[in-house]
């Protein structure tokens, strides 16, 4: 897909409530065992990447060093018609040896504000570093079920004209 394409994807009044929203991107990946895995994380949008963290001895840290391609996808379960933000792309990983804001910055939008301090402390006592994982999009669909569905829809209803 064409960079233009995917920015035009991503900049879609919908796509940005998903990207700027509180709901974890289901990450999608290929294990080192050779099976796929998808995990649900907190992410925050960033300079048109996706950039998460995980720890540095984590199953998912070392499968993408292994095979960093991966599909994500963020999207609404609670409200008709359902959103869906659907992304692929290259993951690049780096050990830190802090806790990264952006860490902190995607998890202020899970957890609820009062139980945020404690949290934060745990996680800064815990933790002596991170691997961040950043993902640039090379491929997107948004599916909002108003205007765009899924292909194999689209070409059902081609089909019927």
């Amino acid at each position: 897909m064409r960079r233009e394409d995917v920015a035009e994807v991503l900049n879609r009044p919908i796509s940005r409530e998903l990207l700027e929203s509180s709901i974890p991107a289901r990450l999608s990946y290929i294990g080192v065992d050779g099976a796929p895995r998808v995990i649900p994380i907190a992410f925050l949008w960033h300079r048109e990447r996706l950039v998460m963290a995980t720890a540095p001895t984590s199953p998912k840290a070392r499968a993408l060093r292994r095979n960093p391609r991966v599909a994500l996808t963020i999207d609404t379960q609670d409200r008709w018609p359902p959103h869906a933000l659907l992304i692929r792309g290259s993951a690049s990983t780096e050990v830190v040896d802090e806790i990264p804001d952006a860490y902190i910055e995607a998890s202020r939008k899970l957890i609820p504000p009062a139980d945020f301090a404690t949290w934060e402390q745990g996680v800064r006592d815990l933790y002596d570093g991170m691997t961040v994982i950043t993902v640039v999009p090379d491929w997107a669909k948004l599916l909002d079920f108003e205007t765009t569905v899924p292909q194999a829809v689209e070409d059902l209803v081609a089909g019927r004209h």
